[in-house]
Parts: structure tokens; C-alpha cells; sequence
């Protein structure tokens, strides 16, 4: 009988392209174990011992964890290994999930930084009118007392949408029911709104934001001088004679979230014209 070949820890290393400190953790946790031993510690290893180690390696590239792995490389039911898939399937799941709604906030915040920057470049306040595209929106009715950052960095609505499971992106959106109210600073109540990323959880209160022309104006600088831009555009219409409908929405571009610059901020005012 041909005695067969055993290879030293240096040999597997070189040929797996694995560290010999990783094949000796494998021991400590009974994973892969040499063959044999000597006396003076050297580890060596068969070529069927050697062939569990590319199993570890696409285990590993599956997102297995090492310990997940020991009942798995040396397994001897496969209803095991299927059992540790199914789990893994819906580990995995999970993951993508979460890792394609952070890409999708990120996304959408960068690209209302890009929008800012474009505004500022090229100067971009002047009135104009644009149809605003219909979306369905979360929301939470409250009191609104004129203090910006408050209104927009909002606990109580963040606080809200971790109680409905609801996760959010795009900017903070206030709707007030009066533009000449919130203008002459008389406003009292505010609805906030957001675009969830996926459809809104059962019990979420939900609005459609959109679906309408709108006379808009992008305000530049501090929130405590939008009455400004407010004049503004109420001015235009008078001049083009161009009918407002009661409500006002300030769509938060870049503020308090992004910059405690306030002189960075900006703010896009949209009234809906009335319909004729």
C-alpha cells in the first residue's frame, strides 16, 4: 500500500494561499484538524484534510461566519447544511434590505446637495411655475411655533416613524395651510412630510404630495428671512396675474441636517395655483 502524502502547515499554507495562523484557528475550534502531529509540534495534513479548506473559503464568500461553518465543512447530513442555507437566505435578505435603503437615503441626500449647489451657482431666484409630480407621503400633524430647527430636525416626527417602522428619505417637507399666515408669521400648525422608501407600514398616517402646477421660488440663506422671498413671489403672480391657492409647501433642499451654516441653506417654496 502507498503510504499517501502529507503536507506541513508551510506547504497548505502556499498551496490554499491560506495563513498558517488561520489553519491553526481552525484547529482551536475543531474545524479543519491536522492529520498528525509530531512530537515536536509540527502539523501536517492530507490532500482530503487539504480539500475542506476551499469549502471554508466559499462558505466565507456566502457571508458565513466561521462558527456558523463547523457543523457544515465536516457535515455528514445534508439536511443540516439546508437548514444553515434556509437561515442564511433570510440573514442574507435582510442584509440586502437594509444596505438598499441606506443607498437610497444617501442617495437622495447627496442629490439634494447637488440640487443646492446648482441653485447657488447659478443664481437660480427668480419665480417660476412647474407641475410638481404626485408621491405618497408620510406625515404627522403638529404645532409649529416658527422655530426652523426644531421643525426640521424634529424628534417627535423621528420618534414617530421609529414607532410605525417606517423608514424615510428625501427632504422635510411643511405644509401650512395658509401662505399668508405662515408669511405674516401667524401661522400655528404644520403638517411634516417625507417620501418613505418603501410603502408606508399599515397605520401610518399618509398625504399626496403633487399633482398640481405650482408658482415656485427657491429661497437662499437663513429661514428667518423666507418672508422675503415670500413677497416676492406673491408679487409676481400679482404682476402676471397668476391666481395662489391657499396652501404653501417649504421643501427643506439643504438645511439644519446637512449645515449649521444658515447663509447655505435652501429652501424651495411651491403654492399651488388655483384651479380655474
Amino acid at each position: 500500500m502507498v503510504k499517501e502524502q502529507l503536507y506541513t502547515i508551510g506547504e497548505v499554507s502556499k498551496l490554499c494561499n491560506v495563513s498558517a495562523k488561520a489553519l491553526r484557528f481552525y484547529d482551536k475550534i475543531g474545524m479543519i484538524a491536522p492529520d498528525k502531529i509530531s512530537e515536536s509540534g509540527y502539523r501536517y495534513y492530507s490532500l482530503d484534510t487539504i480539500l475542506s479548506i476551499p469549502i471554508v473559503k466559499y462558505y466565507k464568500q456566502m457571508g458565513f461566519r466561521l462558527e456558523e461553518m463547523q457543523g457544515l465543512v465536516n457535515g455528514d447530513n445534508y439536511y443540516v447544511v439546508e437548514g444553515s442555507f434556509h437561515n442564511k437566505i433570510n440573514e442574507l435578505w435582510e442584509q440586502e434590505h437594509a444596505i438598499h435603503n441606506s443607498y437610497i437615503a444617501v442617495k437622495e441626500w447627496y442629490e439634494l446637495i447637488q440640487e443646492a449647489k446648482a441653485v447657488r451657482l447659478n443664481k437660480a431666484q427668480e419665480v417660476g411655475m412647474r407641475y410638481v409630480a404626485a408621491e405618497d407621503m408620510c406625515c404627522l400633524e403638529q404645532e409649529f411655533e416658527y422655530h426652523y430647527m426644531d421643525s426640521i430636525i424634529n424628534i417627535s416626527w423621528v420618534n414617530y416613524l421609529d414607532s410605525v417602522k417606517n423608514e424615510i428619505s428625501g427632504p422635510v417637507i411643511l405644509e401650512f395651510d395658509s401662505w399668508k399666515d405662515k408669511m405674516d408669521g401667524h401661522a400655528t400648525r404644520a403638517r411634516i412630510m417625507q417620501k418613505p422608501i418603501h410603502r408606508c407600514a399599515c397605520g401610518t398616517n399618509e398625504t399626496r404630495f403633487g399633482g398640481f402646477m405650482a408658482a415656485t421660488l427657491y429661497h437662499v440663506g437663513p429661514l428667518e428671512r423666507i418672508e422675503e422671498s415670500y413677497t416676492k413671489l406673491v408679487e409676481w403672480a400679482k404682476a402676471k396675474g397668476v391666481k395662489l391657492g391657499q396652501r404653501v409647501f417649504e421643501r427643506y433642499v439643504v438645511d439644519y441636517w446637512t449645515t449649521r451654516n444658515r447663509e447655505e441653506f435652501v429652501t424651495e417654496l411651491i403654492i399651488p395655483l388655483e384651479e380655474s
